[in-house]
């Protein structure tokens, strides 16, 4: 199968125990500017401390995907956790 592209709109919110900032669940966008506008929306979402949309590239029948490219951050996000 050829390379795909994805596009992700990711929430944060601040732990309960020890505000630490965690990930929500992922959302798949149709396009790079709908994951854009997805992450704002997130971002002012009640409970929700920023937001990020990213994409990766690769091989869903292989596993095999790219790093994650940011394309925009909005509020307090902990890029950090789209590697772990």
């Amino acid at each position: 199968m050829a390379a795909m592209t994805y596009y992700v709109a990711l929430a944060f919110v601040r732990s309960e125990e020890g505000g630490d900032i965690v990930a929500c669940d992922p959302k798949e966008a149709r396009s790079l500017d709908q994951a854009m506008r997805m992450a704002g929306l997130l971002a002012k979402m009640e409970g929700n401390c920023g937001a990020i949309a990213f994409s990766r590239t690769g091989d869903p029948t292989l596993g095999d995907f790219e790093d994650a490219v940011i394309l925009k951050t909005v509020g307090e996000v902990d890029i950090g956790l789209l590697s772990a």
